[in-house]
């Protein structure tokens, strides 16, 4: 009732979001055979608290956003009588300070150019080459990649357009403030037309649409482009080496792309996409012309994306400021 009631609110990422942090608490509600929310207490929400703490892997920063999760979701019960008055209120989330909301994880610039060369050379306008260098070099997200249609790609003009198409299946995030053009240069353009001209499927979506990128299937889901960047970063992809001493031939991260999230080194979209927004910044690129290119909010860009450090923005702002 509450993913139902919030999928005109919430953005569809969002959702699937919400549906997952809370498939947790459905987890913990079974194990504890709470089977009725009325009777639920804020001690029992504690001892969620607790129970989702003993996953090694949960940060401060994820675990206070499945608490916030949870107070949303509780607050809602309480509108339906569906939880205790006031529930809510006794949801107990850390406060974070400092960079406790903030990750350092990102592909560097000279992994990303590494691993670009590797599929230039063994993979020339594969799925994953074309995946990876429209996200490294046009920052996109995840969501935006799968968006985009072969209309929404001007080889002429060597330019991108992003688009919010929600009632056909390919919402953005920001919505229409995400949509945007990117222009894109001669070597993207090349791969491009050679993934469009050669090796593309001749696919549709469900929608009559035509992907710019497409499997067999037609339009990649969301996890299949998250596959993608997890196949191609862990190490031993594009140097043949493992930093981590395992056997690469009996490493199922190695050998299987669909288990290469098990990597430890293997990085997600977001940090390819954080990794080009710090490149571009760290070449004295303006704040405002990545912020346009990236859809980000120069606020946000500041806290969640730009990894300089202090002693490269000073050294940057020395070649503007010389002559004063």
């Amino acid at each position: 009732m509450y993913l139902t009631e919030k999928r005109a609110e919430f953005a569809d990422a969002t959702l699937r979001s919400h549906r997952s942090r809370l498939r947790h608490f459905a987890e913990w509600c079974d194990e504890q055979d709470v089977t009725n929310l009325n009777t639920l207490t804020g001690r029992e929400l504690h001892r969620y608290r607790l129970w989702r703490r003993d996953d090694g892997d949960l940060s401060l920063a994820s675990e206070k956003t499945q608490m916030d999760t949870i107070r949303v979701f509780i607050r809602w019960a309480e509108s339906i009588d569906a939880v205790q008055p006031d529930l809510c209120q006794k949801v107990v989330s850390p406060t974070l300070t400092g960079d406790d909301n903030v990750r350092d994880v990102m592909v560097d610039a000279e992994e990303a150019e590494q691993i670009l060369e590797y599929l230039r050379t063994y993979e020339y306008a594969s799925e994953r080459h074309v995946c990876f260098r429209l996200m490294w070099r046009a920052a996109l997200r995840r969501g935006a990649v799968v968006a985009l249609d072969i209309k929404d790609y001007d080889s002429g003009e060597q330019s991108l357009q992003v688009k919010h198409r929600p009632d056909s299946g390919t919402p953005i995030k920001n919505k229409s403030r995400g949509e945007r053009f990117i222009a894109l240069s001669d070597d993207t353009c090349e791969v491009v037309d050679a993934w469009l001209t050669d090796q593309r499927p001749d696919v549709t979506d469900q929608e009559g649409r035509e992907p710019l990128l497409a499997t067999p299937q037609g339009r990649p889901h969301p996890t299949t482009i998250q596959t993608y960047l997890y196949s191609v970063t862990k190490p031993c992809f594009s140097t043949g080496k493992c930093p981590h001493d395992r056997k690469i031939k009996e490493c199922d991260a190695a050998v299987d792309r669909t288990k290469a999230s098990k990597c430890p080194s293997s990085l997600s979209p977001h940090a390819l996409r954080r990794g080009a927004i710090t490149y571009w910044l760290s070449s004295d690129f303006p704040e405002t012309v990545v912020s346009d290119r990236a859809n980000v909010s120069t606020e946000i860009l500041s806290k969640h994306y730009d990894r300089r450090s202090e002693h490269k923005k000073m050294e940057q702002r020395r070649k503007f400021l010389d002559n004063i």
